[in-house]
């Protein structure tokens, strides 16, 4: 037997998308949820006689979960991008992914190739976006990690036009995991490499008011450069998946896990010097980093869940691993595995997700003793010890291990919270339960049933909530049981009691990020 969760994806063939499909509910969903779940993903590898490598190559295939009146409607497309065009138009795959290289001339060997594309400063990536959804303004965009994005229509899901950065402002890769504050403006962070001068991180901000629906008008045309920061390695820039943002600082984590720029364009990380990393804070209004070095022993991390500042401090959450390989979990070959070989040849190389805060003291004494922890706060463990270089060396505390894709109520982001959300990520990247932390009492509980795989929970408020876990969990769920169609999910956000689930007549795919639309937004 196959692997669980991973042969009906990778059987996925190219068909048409579902539009518009209604549900079949069992319980009742509130009537006050009122707006659309966008969601984002992997839907299709292969083409023709060619297939993708790894499960982060797949074509994007976008799907929608809309919440009106107490009913659900479901709808799914293919994000028609232009690599999805060349890709069915030559009935292969011709367009470069992350794992799968592809060279129209086989005369040219990876050297050559990686030559080139470095020559002209990484001019072209695909813009199969399969990562998230992401807002500038009121435009909604399918989001990957490089240059491009596909604007799309957040109810229709058509593709209404392709996004370069490079046309707004001197970046070659940015996160798919932006920051909005109370206002809605929206606060990202890239990568510039050779051709934009001396290599750098950027943090941009597009402001809320930047859409012109009326002249058609991209919001990217009024982004603002906030700041950047030197790469430490001119050659190997960090790779990043998200950053963290409180209400007046920047959280940047440059990590051992590194990009070789020389060899781009075969989609290889290094790890580059696994001594340690570093934290960056930069104030989000003066663009002024913090002057004094933070540093920890080496991790590599995708996913932020929250920061805030508390008292003289900065504190944040991240999702840490003690090595990169996740990644290689995720290739095909991998995954097509049997189970009990899966199984053994993971266990023995899978380092499990740990949630884990850090705390960065804001106010330094340089005459401070060698070895004193400058750590004031009584609710956490966590250290930062001064080191003889007038550095402070930081030692995390052990919230939670095994949850990924976290989620929390985005109305305390950059705040201090007491509940994040996330998928239990055990000995298999595909999970089959979704969980809640309680950071302060460290309770956890959990939802799952047999044969199930949920996607990334996303917590929606109630109206007038003021607990911070009022409100529901929303999540896609696929079976490989032929007698449970896929559904979504809705659980009581408190006590992750099932209030509905929304069956749907269709085929769905396991996805990656999303985003929730309220009514009011979508107009």
């Amino acid at each position: 037997m196959s692997h669980p969760g991973l042969t009906k994806i990778i059987k996925k063939i190219l068909r048409p998308g579902c539009d518009n499909v209604p549900s079949v509910l069992a319980g009742c969903v509130p009537e006050w949820l009122q707006g659309t779940l966008l969601r984002n993903g992997p839907g299709l590898f292969k083409v023709g006689d060619t297939e993708y490598n790894h499960w982060f190559d797949g074509m994007a295939l976008i799907h929608s979960f809309t919440f009106k009146d107490g009913e659900v409607y479901y709808r799914s497309k293919f994000l028609r991008s232009d690599t999805f065009k060349k890709n069915t138009k030559a009935n292969k795959i011709v367009v470069s992914e992350f794992g799968t290289m592809i060279y129209p001339d086989p005369c040219k060997n990876i050297f050559s190739k990686a030559f080139s594309y470095l020559l002209a400063a990484i001019p072209d990536f695909t813009d199969n976006n399969l990562i998230n959804i992401i807002r500038y303004g009121e435009d909604y965009y399918a989001s990957s990690e490089v240059n491009y994005m596909n604007q799309i229509d957040p109810i229709t899901l058509d593709v209404i036009g392709k996004m370069n950065y490079r046309n707004h402002i001197a970046l070659n890769l940015a996160t798919a995991h932006p920051h909005y504050d109370d206002e809605g403006n929206t606060y990202n962070m890239g990568t510039a490499l050779m051709r934009f001068g001396m290599p750098n991180y950027v943090i941009f901000k597009v402001p809320v008011n930047a859409s012109d629906k009326e002249h058609k008008k991209p919001a990217l045309r009024k982004v603002k450069q906030v700041c950047n920061i030197p790469f430490r390695s001119t050659l190997f820039p960090s790779y990043f998946h998200s950053f963290g943002m409180t209400e007046n600082y920047i959280i940047f984590v440059e990590q051992p896990f590194k990009l070789d720029i020389l060899r781009l364009a075969t989609a290889i990380f290094r790890s580059v010097n696994w001594a340690s990393f570093h934290f960056y804070l930069q104030l989000t209004l003066t663009g002024k980093a913090v002057s004094t070095k933070f540093y920890t022993d080496a991790l590599v991390v995708f996913h932020h869940i929250n920061a805030f500042e508390d008292d003289g401090h900065v504190v944040f959450d991240m999702i840490t691993y003690k090595d990169s390989n996740l990644y290689e979990m995720f290739y095909l070959a991998n995954l097509r595995k049997e189970t009990h070989e899966f199984i053994e040849t993971n266990k023995v190389n899978f380092s499990p997700p740990v949630c884990q805060r850090f705390v960065l003291p804001l106010t330094v004494d340089k005459d401070t003793p060698n070895g004193t922890n400058l750590v004031r706060l009584k609710d956490t463990t966590a250290k930062a010890v001064m080191q003889r270089d007038c550095s402070l060396y930081c030692l995390p505390e052990t919230i939670f291990e095994g949850l990924e894709l976290p989620g929390m109520n985005y109305k305390f982001n950059g705040k201090k919270y007491r509940y994040f959300y996330g998928s239990r990520v055990e000995w298999t990247p595909h999970p089959n339960k979704i969980g809640k932390v309680d950071i302060v009492t460290r309770k956890y509980i959990e939802w799952t049933e047999e044969d199930c795989y949920p996607s990334e929970p996303v917590f929606v408020a109630s109206p007038g909530a003021v607990e911070e876990d009022d409100g529901v969990i929303l999540s896609s769920v696929v079976s490989l049981n032929p007698k449970i169609s896929p559904f979504m999910l809705v659980l009581n956000a408190k006590t992750f009691e099932v209030i509905a689930r929304a069956s749907i007549d269709a085929s769905i795919h396991m996805d990656l990020h999303g985003h929730f639309i309220p009514t009011q937004s979508t107009n």
